[in-house]
């Protein structure tokens, strides 16, 4: 078995064994430290009380905001200076649509459970939504985006760590440009960081002449080859759009989001002044997803120093349905750059929570992104990434792409 020439050296004392083409490799950590930071024995050794029974139930609100009523779902309370993981969907899904599968998966379950949890639905998007009046103005995405600090201060959370998809993925990029002191990092899915040309808004009109509503939808979600071998996957999708979305109200977001403005970011010291995302951001997309394009160009316009590129193999277009457990390593290894360290159990023991997870092999991997930080004094912290290149001694490159 041909070992590949990357290894990456955790600075912070973490060792990864060296990463070949075949099998799961381990993560260790010698060093066992809580998921919170500043966070004492005796407090980690309560951590999993967290979820009381109460808290495992999801509670609803409708929350007004500046442009309108948002509806939420959330679990837990806010618990000192930890920040709260907040979703947003794709356009043609809602949160239960976009994130049941990537949440309800055990792993996911072992890292969520320490933190508050917000899902965050476009409106009109959620289960049993009434339709909009007629002549109703849908929220531009810039307004969906100004409409969370409403969410954020509604709940008391000082800083959120932000994942979205598709729409949702803009809408939070949005946010975190309007108010980068709001968010701690962010992980983007299928993110397209262009607004609609001429020709893509004129091809938009022609597919929803000839298309219904929740194929047009699909176009955007899946691959073509996912649509031409028409799996079980879309034709659940399919279905679900139609009969559990209210269709006039996905066809007002459709529509706006269709008509979203670029992003307006660039890379640092490629134009004056350049505007970017100042937050540690993971970009997700499958090998074979539509937005493909779209998330590489975002890659290309982001700081690469606090950036990281996961290209999923044989995810398709939704790779947190298709590929929950990659994700979850992945947000895992996201959330210790950002100074967290996740305590999963090892189900081949018989004992509780160990430090040590495996993690899938890297079938590419041009750059390594090590990122450490940590707060001993409760204060919020701030990333510190630190890469180096295997292509060359000298050279560095800190954008971290992986296939896996």
């Amino acid at each position: 078995m041909k070992v590949l020439g990357h290894r990456i050296e955790l600075l912070t004392g973490l060792l990864l064994h060296d990463v070949t083409m075949a099998g799961l490799q381990e993560l260790r950590f010698p060093e066992e430290k809580p998921l919170l930071r500043g966070q004492d024995l005796a407090e980690l050794e309560n951590s999993d009380t967290f979820l009381l029974a109460a808290d495992t139930d999801w509670k609803e609100h409708d929350i007004e905001t500046p442009y309108g009523l948002l509806h939420v779902v959330i679990r837990g309370s806010p618990k000192g200076n930890r920040p709260a993981i907040l979703t947003y969907h794709d356009v043609g899904l809602n949160h239960k649509l976009c994130f049941n599968t990537f949440f309800n998966f055990e792993d996911m379950q072992e890292i969520t459970k320490h933190f508050v949890v917000c899902h965050v639905d476009a409106p009109g998007q959620q289960v049993g939504a009434s339709q909009f009046p007629q002549g109703y103005q849908f929220p531009s995405m810039e307004q969906l985006a100004a409409m969370l600090p409403s969410v954020v201060q509604h709940f008391g959370f000082k800083y959120v760590i932000g994942i979205g998809v598709g729409a949702g993925a803009y809408v939070l990029a949005k946010f975190a440009l309007i108010f980068p002191d709001l968010v701690e990092g962010l992980v983007l899915m299928n993110i397209d960081p262009n607004g609609k040309g001429w020709i893509d808004w004129a091809a938009t009109k022609l597919s929803g002449l000839t298309s219904t509503l929740p194929d047009t939808v699909l176009s955007h979600l899946f691959s073509q080859e996912e649509l031409v071998n028409n799996t079980e996957l879309v034709q659940s999708y399919r279905q679900q759009i139609g009969n559990v979305v209210n269709q006039a109200n996905l066809q007002l977001f459709w529509n706006m989001y269709n008509s979203r403005r670029d992003l307006d970011i660039n890379r640092p010291g490629t134009v004056p002044n350049a505007k970017t995302l100042r937050c540690p951001v993971m970009l997700v997309v499958g090998d074979n997803a539509p937005a493909e394009d779209g998330v590489v160009e975002c890659n290309s316009k982001l700081d690469p120093t606090t950036t990281t590129f996961l290209k999923m193999a044989d995810s398709g277009g939704l790779p947190q349905v298709t590929q929950p457990g990659k994700l979850t390593e992945a947000f895992k290894y996201f959330l210790q750059g950002m100074g967290y360290i996740a305590y999963l159990k090892d189900r081949r023991l018989s004992g509780g929570a160990v430090p040590s997870a495996s993690m899938t092999r890297l079938a590419r991997s041009r750059t390594a992104s090590l990122t450490s930080a940590s707060s001993v004094d409760g204060s919020r912290p701030q990333a510190c990434t630190h890469s180096e290149s295997s292509e060359g001694m000298g050279q560095v490159n800190h954008t971290m792409e992986v296939s896996c």
